[in-house]
Formats: structure tokens, C-alpha cells, sequence
């Protein structure tokens, strides 16, 4: 409890030996303590009273501080809220740029995945159709050239009939030896034009040439004791046609 400068004179320290000790050098004494401590409460007193004042003139001297008003407060909150959404918008930006991109790389892998598979089937499929086209091609090539040469046969032999000497000569030179009888089977008109051409070397090698309506100009047939050659035309069509794997009869 503070002691009010006007009350402080009043006040007597209690001592033990203030009740029935009055000495004059005891009474001095006591007053004389009783001044240096009113002294002493009176500096205490200045003392305080002048770091109140201090005290409250450094508190006047500090300016105050504004308090910030409500649409201040707003400002602030609405400037944190955008600032945040700033920050969340870069951050979702750069995840989703990253996210895309790397979905568009697998996407981008995978169709073109997708796109060569399709190409080398396509590559395979192309390679068969040149394959497919190829051997329809030769199927085709061959037939015709079959027909063409049946054609050329046909005319060279009415034109030439000369032509069955080379053919006579290659059926009977085919035999190694010759048995009797010997006998060389041709076409009345063929028969004519050997017996002309070739027929006393014939004769001179054994050979006898019969005439038989049954055979075919430009071919002929070779009868010996142990062997028998079929140089018809006919005949060697059909062999010439079963080679090449075709079914072309000389007559179609």
C-alpha cells in the first residue's frame, strides 16, 4: 500500500523499546530516525513520482497505431484468397501440363504402335496379292501361249506339211535298235510326202510306211517287234500339256 506525502508525517515506526524508555538521548534518538526516515519515504516518493511521469510522457510520445477497418480486413482476406488461388492454379497448371504431356506421349506411342502394326500387315497382305497376282498372271500367260501354239501347230502343218519329216526322223532315230517288222504309220497325205523325201533311206534301214486315216497330219506312230512309239500330234500335246500341268486338249 503507498504512503501519501501528507500522511508520511504522521507515521512512527514501532519499537521495542518505545514503551518505557524516556531518555532524553533515547528520545533524540528516536527523532532523529524518525526524520531520516521520513527523509528516506520522501525520496522514494520523488523517486516514483518521477518515473510516473517519464513513464507517461513516453507513452504519449508513442504514436498509435491505426486499427485496420473492415474493408480492409476484406482487402487483405480477398488478396490471401487470390494469392492462393494463384499459387494452386500454377501448381495444378504445371502437374496437368506434365500429366498431358505424358498422356499424350503414351497415347502417341501407342497409335503409332497400332499404326506400324497396320502397315506390315498391310505389307503382308500386299506381298500375298503380288503373290496371288503373280500366279494368276503366269496361269494366264501360259494358257494363252498354249492356245497360241496349238493355233501355230495347226496352221504350220497345213502350210508346211513338209514339216513331218523332221518329226518322222526323230521318232524312228529315237530306237536304238530296230526289230522286224519295222513299221512307220502315217497320215495317206504325210505317207506321200515321206515316201518322196526320205523313203529309200527308210526302206534301206528296214523301215515299211503304212498309211492309216486314223492318224492326224503332222504325227505318227512306230511299230516295231518289241516297242511302240506314239508321235501323233495329239499325243505329244497331251504330254507337252500334262508337264506344264494344264488340261488343254489339242482338239478344243
Amino acid at each position: 500500500m503507498a504512503i501519501s506525502k501528507d500522511n508520511a508525517a504522521g507515521f512512527k515506526r514501532w519499537e521495542m523499546t518505545s514503551f518505557g524508555d524516556e531518555r532524553p538521548s533515547t528520545l533524540a534518538q528516536r527523532a532523529a530516525a524518525r526524520d531520516a526516515e521520513a527523509q528516506d519515504m520522501q525520496a522514494a516518493l520523488a523517486a516514483a513520482a518521477a518515473a510516473r511521469a517519464q513513464a507517461l510522457a513516453e507513452a504519449q510520445s508513442v504514436p498509435a497505431i491505426p486499427m485496420p477497418t473492415v474493408e480492409e480486413i476484406e482487402a487483405i482476406r480477398e488478396a490471401a484468397r487470390q494469392e492462393g488461388y494463384a499459387e494452386g492454379h500454377a501448381e495444378g497448371t504445371a502437374a496437368g501440363h506434365a500429366g498431358g504431356y505424358q498422356d499424350g506421349l503414351d497415347q502417341g506411342r501407342a497409335e503409332a504402335a497400332g499404326e506400324l502394326t497396320h502397315l506390315q500387315e498391310l505389307a503382308v497382305s500386299f506381298g500375298d496379292a503380288v503373290t496371288a497376282a503373280d500366279e494368276a498372271i503366269s496361269h494366264d500367260v501360259l494358257e494363252l501361249a498354249l492356245h497360241l501354239a496349238r493355233n501355230m501347230v495347226r496352221t504350220a502343218f497345213e502350210v508346211r506339211p513338209e514339216l513331218i519329216i523332221p518329226v518322222v526322223r526323230q521318232a524312228v532315230d529315237y530306237l536304238p535298235t530296230l526289230q522286224q517288222p519295222a513299221l512307220l504309220v502315217l497320215h495317206p497325205e504325210d505317207a506321200a510326202i515321206v515316201r518322196d523325201s526320205i523313203g529309200p533311206d527308210l526302206e534301206k534301214a528296214g523301215w515299211r510306211i503304212v498309211q492309216d486315216d486314223a492318224i492326224a497330219r503332222g504325227g505318227c506312230r512306230v511299230d516295231t517287234a518289241s516297242n511302240q512309239i506314239d508321235a501323233q500330234i495329239a499325243s505329244r500335246w497331251q504330254r507337252l500339256t500334262q508337264a506344264l500341268h494344264k488340261d488343254l486338249d489339242w482338239l478344243a
